[in-house]
């Protein structure tokens, strides 16, 4: 989960106050899951558990009755990139026994003359992996995709360590954040290495039996255990994710929500299980910057003064979260049998469940675009600089086209986001302060930025402002309870401040619609009927926020 700058984005951590005074039954949490997912054009299901002190609510919910999935105690979830803290403790473990050190290099832990890139003479050090800021690229360089549907299954040893000597490192170690699903993949192998067993075999004795984590596993299935049938955003059937016998601690565990309602609870109250030192040692902050805080492996971010741990996750047909307040005794846990990593994942329904003021994501409709966004994106695009990419109107539809590739029909949604029928992806479009439109591309957990290539079809705006019509915009429009965007005007200026942040211009493209084109925001204001201005929708990322107008 990493955090972004913009007007709104530090609302994923800022806006959080307090916890819930009482206890969340699983009729509460049934309904909250109902709120965001009922109608939702995913068709995901989502079991979730809400952890407090004593207590522990579950419920699952399918967003269309018609396509509702079966479901159990047994019933187990690709759970993704939360992998990651479970082998942060397997780390960890070794750790308190006084086998390793954080400050150990990386190649302590890797056979015997195996070559790994240094930056100007530093080399990696086990701590710049677990917090991810070795340097290291996203995917092993020299890794071999042969299936997309299933990327990671094919990733040999040869290709792993051949990646690891010739890689260049982007950044000094210990410098930047930059999360590194390659990082993660070398400690997992090395440590499986140097066990001198597979991974999951080390999982089991490490962390799964110790937390009675019965029902999780890698490769080998549990008796009575069945797998959920993973889906795309689109609502169509997927593989899982496969990986090798020595790396599957980046990503590839499969567990129950009981199984995961231990794991969480063990985080909770370390000193409750047979871990409570290596989990301790998990949640020490060993990275700060501006903008990100982590321990090993998990994400840390302050509510009401008191620190939580969390990390998401997210496979092709999958998607996960954990939080954690130890401190409130307080725990999150969703798992979904669909892909929602593109959409922004289950962020919003984990952070209003950990505090019920944080505003909770509406259910994506599939609806029909608007003819004028349909006639404002036709046209030729270059993807990243690189690939051409033609959108065509059809009917009432959009159609992409890659070259030398099929077209393909867009659906739409009520987040404003279009999506093709046949494949997981979206296309989001952004309004420029011209008021032409480019969009940015999301696939496979990745963003590409689109640049119109051919004449933008003309568009000319009759609103333009003067000073004393700007002035009428100014005021503070809370979004949530310790988060609001302020309005003001400078001059011919009209500009938006959000709590904690600096100003930015908004320029205006229609009569009460203005974008901040450098973060990818637009806000709409409206008027009542003396046409007086008394709230804005702020659209941005796939989620539109209301505020009301305070003088």
């Amino acid at each position: 989960m990493s955090t972004k700058t913009a007007v709104i984005t530090a609302m994923s951590s800022a806006i959080l106050l307090s916890s819930h005074a009482m206890a969340t039954s699983d009729q509460e949490l049934h309904a909250v899951l109902q709120q965001r997912f009922a109608g939702d054009r995913t068709g995901a299901c989502v079991a979730a558990a809400v952890i407090e002190r004593s207590t522990v609510a579950t419920a699952y919910f399918c967003a269309d009755p018609r396509t509702a999935r079966p479901y159990d105690n047994r019933t187990a979830f690709e759970i993704g990139s939360v992998t990651k803290t479970m082998t942060a403790t397997v780390l960890a473990d070794l750790i308190v026994r006084g086998e390793l050190s954080l400050d150990d290099p990386l190649t302590k832990i890797l056979p015997p003359g195996t070559r790994v890139a240094s930056f100007g003479g530093d080399p990696i050090l086990l701590k710049h992996i677990v917090t991810h800021t070795s340097g290291l690229p996203a995917l092993p360089p020299r890794m071999t995709i042969t299936d997309q549907s299933n990327p990671y299954a094919r990733v040999t040893e040869q290709e792993l360590m051949d990646s690891l000597a010739s890689v260049q490192l982007q950044s000094r170690p210990g410098t930047k954040f930059s999360y590194s699903n390659f990082a993660m993949m070398v400690l997992s192998y090395a440590l499986a290495k140097r066990s001198g067993k597979p991974f999951e075999a080390l999982l089991r004795e490490k962390l799964l039996d110790p937390l009675q984590m019965k029902n999780t596993f890698i490769q080998t299935l549990p008796p009575a255990v069945r797998v959920i049938q993973g889906h795309m955003s689109n609502t169509k059937a997927t593989p899982g994710w496969d990986f090798g016998a020595q790396t599957g601690g980046v990503g590839g565990i499969r567990a129950t929500l009981p199984d995961m309602i231990a794991y969480l609870k063990a985080q909770l109250s370390p000193d409750n299980t047979p871990l409570g030192k290596a989990i301790t040692l998990t949640h020490q902050s060993l990275f700060k910057s501006a903008q990100q805080q982590v321990g090993m492996n998990w994400i840390m971010a302050p509510i009401a003064g008191r620190m939580t741990f969390q990390h998401d996750g997210g496979t092709g047909g999958y998607s996960s979260l954990v939080i954690a307040d130890p401190q409130a005794g307080r725990g999150v846990i969703l798992l979904s049998d669909t892909a929602l990593t593109d959409l922004g994942g289950l962020g919003t329904v984990g952070l209003h469940l950990v505090d019920s003021g944080h505003p909770l994501a509406k259910p994506r409709l599939a609806m029909a675009a608007p003819s004028d966004l349909l006639d404002a994106l036709v046209g030729r695009y270059l993807l990243n600089g690189t690939l051409g990419m033609e959108l065509r109107r059809k009917g009432s539809t959009l159609t992409i086209q890659a070259d030398a590739q099929p077209e393909f029909e867009m659906g739409f949604d009520s987040a404003g986001d279009f999506y093709p029928l046949a494949f997981d992806a979206l296309l989001r479009p952004l309004r420029k302060a011209d008021g032409t439109y480019a969009f940015t591309w999301h696939q496979l957990g990745g963003t590409m930025k689109a640049e119109r290539i051919s004449p933008a079809p003309q568009t000319v705006s009759n609103f333009q402002p003067s000073p004393e019509e700007l002035k009428a915009y100014e005021g503070t429009y809370p979004l949530a309870p310790t988060f609001a965007l302020k309005i003001f005007a400078t001059g011919p200026k009209l500009f938006v401040q959000g709590t904690g942040q600096g100003p930015i211009e908004i320029s205006p493209v229609a009569k009460d619609v203005f974008v901040a084109a450098s973060v990818g925001a637009e806000i709409t204001f409206e008027r009542d009927t003396s046409m007086k201005v008394i709230a804005l929708t702020l659209k941005q990322g796939g989620q539109n926020l209301r505020g009301i107008r305070q003088p």
